[in-house]
């Protein structure tokens, strides 16, 4: 009988690891670079784990806005998705620091604070159930809208587009006497066609791969909000995959993320460029109006901070490394 138990335990511990399959949501379309090198790097991991792990992507918002990609994850017909940070700030709030409008006035700005930051995000998220393999920026959200943005009375009034769940910038919005409307991703375009919406604040790149750019006429460069976007991946899903195969996911994931937050700034510059030439114009918004519109948003953070909408000692240490960078800066005369 023992000789038999050996036997079959013999057994199991040769039989080949149980494939692991994890489906991942995105809006991004299929065909777009995003896709073309998130595919590239599951085959890169189906190859180097020998099949054991399979990931699949399924783009163009097949699989719904945010809240049903969500919803589908729980009932595990998903294992994960793309998001932008709101999308999981009500399962894990501070991811929303980095996006706070008028906190960072450069992206070097931003790179320093997050070289500071990133991992205690990071890890916060995978403290809140969805492992993560790195942010990609995509830069300054710029402002698109059918009526040239000058000043702050331009904004007064005006429908302006928030994506569902956000409430920060919702009250941000408000803050600035514009008139916030809560929509998913996927029909901000459809907004902007039957004029619902007046303004979308959103960097170059994703206006032109959502189409957006086809239904605005002027583009207001301003350093209002700092976007990124991430992979999260259910944590209980991910540790079904063996712990060898889970360091070649996170390694060639990460090192697929650091890619995106390099080539993104410069895509982003190449959209814009892009924006001009299709037609579309610039205008500059007035700086002394400008100093109106940061006292106002820095105001309305201190406000969601102290009412618990994030984690105001982060926010504070964040505030403290932007003047870390500031000062160094100016001392060397830059």
């Amino acid at each position: 009988m023992k000789k038999l138990c050996l036997s079959i335990a013999v057994l199991l511990f040769s039989l080949p690891a149980m494939a692991v399959t994890l489906k991942i949501a995105t809006v991004a379309p299929n065909g777009s670079q995003w896709m073309n090198d998130m595919r590239a790097s599951a085959k890169e991991i189906n190859e180097r784990t020998d099949g054991r792990v399979l990931i699949k992507y399924y783009g163009g918002g097949v699989k719904g806005d945010d809240a049903k990609v969500l919803g589908q994850i729980r009932i595990r017909q998903l294992q994960g998705g793309a998001f932008t940070p709101s999308a999981l700030s009500a399962q894990y709030s501070d991811l929303n620091l980095y996006g706070m409008p008028v906190v960072f006035d450069s992206e070097e700005e931003a790179a320093y604070v997050r070289s500071r930051m990133d991992a205690r995000l990071q890890q916060g998220l995978e403290d809140a159930g969805f492992v993560n393999f790195g942010f990609a920026t995509s830069g300054f959200a710029t402002l698109m809208s059918r009526k040239p943005i000058k000043t702050l009375a331009d904004l007064k009034g005006k429908r302006v587009w928030v994506p569902e769940g956000d409430t920060m910038s919702y009250a941000s919005m408000q803050a600035l006497s514009l008139n916030p409307v809560t929509l998913p991703l996927t029909d901000v375009l459809m907004g902007l066609q039957t004029g619902l919406l007046d303004i979308v604040a959103i960097p170059p790149i994703v206006a032109l791969i959502m189409q957006w750019h086809t239904k605005i006429k002027y583009v207001t460069q301003v350093p209002l909000v700092y976007t990124f976007g991430f992979m999260a991946v259910d944590k209980k899903a991910f540790d079904k995959i063996s712990r060898e195969d889970r360091i070649i996911v996170r390694e060639v994931m990460t090192k697929t993320y650091k890619k995106f937050d390099k080539v993104n700034l410069v895509d982003n510059q190449g959209a814009f460029e892009a924006l001009l030439k299709s037609g579309i114009e610039e205008v500059r918004f007035d700086d002394e109006e400008f100093v109106k519109v940061r006292k106002l948003l820095l105001a309305s953070n201190l406000r969601l901070g102290s009412d618990g909408a994030f984690t105001l000692e982060l926010y504070e240490e964040m505030l403290r490394h932007i003047d870390e960078y500031r000062h160094e800066h100016i001392a060397a005369g830059e």
